[in-house]
């Protein structure tokens, strides 16, 4: 479930802090660069935040969320989620004090990436060419470079001891005492007004298996001491970015050692693409990739899981990609099959945990097919419903899988006269719709449909148990490689 409210109420204050004086060009990179992957909420959250500092200071005015939520016109979920967004992309630092009966925030503003950084990240800026395409990307890139200066020219500035004499005088050194390294220092509560502090993407180690990376390496071909932080920080971005493993990150690894027994990172990331390519050919990855976020997943406990916990867990920490290839007993995904499913996302922007309940009721439901037609459909629905969890969207799924059938039948049929009587099933249904007792499938229905629903059960778990079986066998020979 979405437990936004466990984090954040209506009446909770927040203040507005920035951690260096934001400027014009910061506002052209957020626009330009940020917002075609943060979408325009996001972006208006940021730019909203912005707008609450005087010009040139650091700190806004404090207020409560229900002003923001004013301002924005918008509901507080969607301004949790949003935040969260900014966060992991680095654009805001939360601080919380929730000692009193009110909690209060500070929400601190980092300037985006300068443009330099920005298209040489090995992440962000691949997430951007996916998103724009190869044209606008290119205008963009365009758009933040200017002419070097001509090859030729010569450096003639003068050094700061050429211009200066120092003035070292007795006059002067005796005024230096306690009472002026006083006046030069600065108070603990304040700080000064900066411009140069920048958001920075953190992930973190949880995300890659360094336990298990450091004990395959062998010093004699992969010194330790070469994986410095700067080393272990690409590694990071760059396993999350092609979902590389510890045992791949290895092998990539070694195409990188240069003659000194360092890391090359340009090497590093080019080892990394190469593997990329190898594995999905010239696609770039993109948000087919992602897990359910840890905000929007549900609290399961490890111990006796019933069945249904034990589904939403696996749909919860697996890539839509992922998912697919293992449905494929280990077969990459085809591009028309990746294509529809990230269309979906960004599309209309549902989360990956979300996408496999989609996938998995669709597929069981076309005879293992994608149809993208049917997909975008009921995709929108979700959306429209505001679907942000795997358990709402298998509850949503029980409440309209009727209207879901009629959808399914529409592009099998163009008779209208479909609808004019009680559709017969004849789908298979996922087990979730059909093990909830507060549905009575069979109320009003003949004898004859009632047996033929029979039928189309027994056929519906034999086809799950043929689809989970294909995903177990290929992840057990997987291991045992």
């Amino acid at each position: 479930m979405d437990q936004h409210w466990k984090e954040l109420l209506a009446i909770d204050r927040y203040s507005v802090k920035s951690s260096s004086v934001l400027q014009d060009i910061d506002r052209k990179i957020l626009t330009l660069l940020y917002q075609p992957l943060i979408g325009s909420k996001c972006f208006s959250l940021y730019m909203t935040l912005w707008g609450e500092l005087e010009e040139n200071r650091l700190w806004g005015v404090e207020t409560t969320h229900h002003s923001l939520m004013t301002i924005m016109q918008s509901n507080l979920r969607d301004i949790y989620r949003e935040r969260l967004k900014l966060e992991g992309l680095g654009l805001i630092k939360t601080f919380v004090n929730d000692t009193g009966d009110v909690k209060r925030y500070v929400y601190e503003l980092q300037a985006p990436l300068k443009p330099n950084e920005f298209f040489q990240d090995g992440v962000l800026n691949i997430y951007l060419y996916n998103r724009v395409g190869k044209n606008k990307y290119l205008q963009l890139k365009h758009f933040f470079t200017d002419q070097k200066i001509e090859d030729g020219m010569k450096d003639i500035t003068r050094s700061f001891n050429e211009v200066f004499d120092s003035g070292h005088s007795a006059n002067m050194i005796a005024k230096v005492n306690s009472e002026t390294f006083q006046d030069l220092s600065l108070s603990n509560d304040k700080e000064y007004i900066q411009t140069n502090k920048r958001a920075a993407m953190e992930i973190t180690d949880a995300g890659f298996d360094f336990d298990l990376f450091y004990s395959g390496l062998s010093d004699a071909i992969i010194p330790i001491k070469a994986i410095t932080p700067v080393v272990k920080d690409v590694i990071k971005k760059l396993s999350y970015l092609y979902g590389i493993n510890a045992i791949d990150m290895k092998n990539v690894l070694m195409n990188s050692i240069s003659q000194d027994d360092q890391i090359d990172i340009e090497q590093l990331r080019k080892s990394a693409r190469d593997w990329y390519q190898f594995q999905y050919g010239d696609e770039l990855p993109g948000l087919v990739d992602k897990t359910q976020p840890l905000h929007s997943r549900t609290e399961i406990q490890k111990k006796e899981r019933t069945q249904e916990e034990e589904l939403i867990y696996q749909l919860e920490t697996i890539s839509p990609r992922q998912f697919l290839t293992d449905i494929a007993g280990g077969a990459t995904p085809s591009a028309g099959d990746l294509q529809i499913i990230e269309e979906v996302m960004i599309a209309q922007k549902l989360e990956a945990g979300v996408v496999n309940v989609l996938i998995y009721y669709v597929m069981l439901k076309t005879n293992m097919k994608l149809t993208k037609g049917y997909v975008q459909k009921i995709a929108s629905h979700w959306t429209r419903k505001q679907i942000t969890t795997v358990k709402a969207a298998m509850d949503l799924a029980k409440q309209e899988h009727r209207q879901y059938q009629q959808w399914a039948e529409e592009k099998t049929t163009k008779k209208t006269s479909t609808y004019k009587k009680a559709p017969i099933r004849k789908e298979m249904l996922p087990s979730w719709l059909s093990e909830d007792d507060s549905i009575d499938q069979n109320k009003n229905v003949p004898k004859q449909e009632q047996n033929q629903t029979k039928l189309d059960r027994e056929k519906f778990e034999l086809e799950k148990k043929k689809l989970f079986d294909r995903i177990k066998n290929y992840k057990d020979n997987k291991n045992n490689e």
